[in-house]
């Protein structure tokens, strides 16, 4: 492993541990004889010093160093002076001494940063989309996306759902927009239809006796943007048999009661129709 530890993990009951880190340049601060280095990953960020004990080299490479380079630094935990620490960062305690230092990819200037504060317009963000996702609030989304669906995924196998992953590739059936088309290289004329719901392959999984199907699925739909949807957009797609709607209304409750429950620590009542 190239590191030890996150950018978010030390504290100061680390002290006097030698460890290496892996992250991006965030700011660095030139003190003439030493370095200040902000190093950050998505776990949070550390400051690495580059003391006048350091070599001679290890402040050489210090002085390269510019914005969103990828470095590794191994160095001993040490508390911050009196004074100077940071209560704004859960690492703010320490501070890692460097023993060594290397460049693993340099950066060009980048176009903006992933921390400013005044974010360009969303043309130059997309076309550079992997700055765009370095920012906390990109990081802190998909986080919060990836955690809503393991919890999602875990409710329903409690409950007895199996998971299926459903073909993408399939053939067009009426729906509410028009299907994207692929043409089909052995079939000359021929078309796949990308689906716009699982409605077909879940009907079929019913049919077959799967009595709770679920999928966080991938669907495609030809039309014009909404503010909710887009043309490839996910969605939660259950199927159940042998129950009525307030069966499935019901399994739907309990999983929200669950998401903000355990991601939000707030008690929501339910049913939740009775709050319309």
């Amino acid at each position: 492993m190239y590191r030890t530890h996150t950018c978010g993990d030390l504290r100061a009951t680390d002290s006097g541990k030698t460890v290496t880190l892996c992250g991006w340049v965030d700011t660095t601060r030139d003190h003439g004889k030493g370095m200040f280095i902000d190093l950050r990953d998505r776990f949070g960020v550390t400051q690495v010093c580059v003391t006048p004990d350091s070599s001679a080299a290890d402040l050489a490479v210090a002085k390269e160093l510019g914005r969103e380079f990828v470095i590794r630094a191994t160095g001993t935990v040490h508390p911050r002076p009196a004074g100077q620490e940071n209560p704004r960062l859960a690492t703010g305690e320490i501070e890692v001494h460097v023993t060594s230092l290397a460049i693993l990819n340099p950066s060009a200037t980048p176009p903006f940063l992933p921390g400013q504060k005044e974010l360009p317009g969303e043309d130059l963000r997309l076309k550079h989309r992997y700055l765009d996702l370095r920012r906390p609030k990109m990081q802190r989304t998909l986080e919060l996306r990836s955690a809503i669906i393991k919890r999602m995924r875990d409710y329903f196998e409690q409950h007895r759902f199996i998971d299926v992953e459903t073909p993408i590739l399939g053939r067009s059936t009426p729906e509410g927009a028009r299907d994207y088309l692929v043409p089909s290289r052995v079939h000359p004329g021929s078309f796949y239809a990308l689906p716009q719901s699982p409605q077909l392959y879940k009907q079929i999984m019913m049919v077959a006796g799967y009595d709770r199907y679920v999928q966080v699925a991938r669907c495609f739909r030809d039309e014009d943007l909404r503010a909710d949807r887009q043309p490839e957009f996910t969605q939660l797609d259950v199927e159940m048999s042998f129950v009525d709607s307030d069966d499935v209304m019901g399994m739907i409750d309990g999983l929200m009661a669950k998401l903000m429950r355990e991601l939000k620590g707030v008690e929501i009542t339910t049913p939740l129709s009775s709050r319309i």
